[in-house]
């Protein structure tokens, strides 16, 4: 079966990176290919015999935007019809890149470059943006996966692109444990969040406030509570049943993130011993401590 990834999004959202990242796992990438073209191009890989069995194309907004009425959506699902009236063997996949309007700005003016659509918005890069978003509402709404890059540094994006299109199933599912600080603002890229905010709080004890979830002796003062012993427990407990579930149905990452109120002391805490207790069971774990470092007392 040959994969085919159809690879869109927002300008400035990571698509190149992306495309950089999938021919590191062995896709052939094609950038900016016109949707309509899709369906010549799929059925010459198809009956062309060779062994390669991973491709990706990269098609967005630059392949219209001379013609902003173009349907991008229409126009791809009409190539992805035609190739399945000829009864291929190829398994279509779209991924769609996104982040928020104000990071994406900040981006543009950061490279200097032009948005596609600049000249159609008269220059203003604010409308450029919105009629990017608009055009494309039909292939993000119909994305078979969805990434928002609007806070993601080079390493989780590179981590997130990796856990999707992976080939080994048995390392496909990754774990990636959390900690962050609610003051700072949810974990937006969490599927299971966890307060631990109901624990005992070391940033009350003067010589442990300047200290973190890294150091045993804010470990040591977490888990020497009773309820602390208890609670981690439990999760171990809810772990061990939930990741062969989300395995099974085929998730390729889980995203698990425990929150204090800093995110330094028991947070921290929490995402490490958790970290340290799916890596011994040889789950392919990564963590990554997000708000550790904000704000921190000197």
């Amino acid at each position: 079966m040959t994969k085919f990834l159809i690879v869109t999004g927002m300008s400035g959202a990571g698509k190149s990176a992306a495309a950089n990242m999938l021919e590191d796992l062995g896709f052939y990438v094609i950038d900016n290919m016109p949707t309509r073209l899709i369906s010549r191009f799929a059925d010459v890989i198809s009956s062309s015999g060779s062994t390669q069995d991973k491709y990706a194309v990269v098609t967005d907004i630059r392949g219209i935007a001379a013609n902003i009425d173009t349907d991008i959506y229409r126009e791809l699902t009409e190539s992805l019809d035609f190739m399945h009236t000829k009864g291929e063997d190829i398994t279509f996949r779209i991924v769609f890149f996104d982040a928020s309007n104000e990071v994406l700005i900040h981006r543009f003016k950061e490279t200097r470059r032009l948005h596609p659509l600049d000249s159609t918005a008269n220059g203003s890069l604010e409308k450029a943006i919105e009629l990017e978003r608009q055009m494309l509402a039909g292939m993000r709404d119909h994305a078979d996966y969805y990434v928002d890059t609007t806070d993601m540094s080079i390493s989780r994006f590179r981590d997130k692109v990796t856990d999707m299109f992976m080939d080994n199933p048995d390392d496909r599912m990754t774990v990636k444990v959390m900690s962050f600080g609610f003051k700072y603002g949810m974990c937006s890229e969490a599927d299971l969040v966890f307060d631990v905010r109901c624990l005992p709080n070391p940033f009350y004890i003067e010589e442990l406030k300047r200290h973190t979830g890294l150091e045993s002796c804010v470990r040591d003062y977490v888990m020497q509570f009773e309820q602390s012993k208890e609670l981690e427990n439990r999760l171990e407990s809810l772990l061990d049943f939930l990741i062969p579930l989300y395995r099974k149905e085929g998730k390729t990452s889980l995203t698990v993130a425990f929150g204090c109120t800093g995110g330094k002391h028991r947070s921290v805490t929490f995402a490490e011993n958790i970290y340290r207790y799916l890596s011994d069971q040889h789950i392919r774990t990564r963590i990554d401590h997000r708000d550790i470092e904000v704000g921190k007392i000197k």
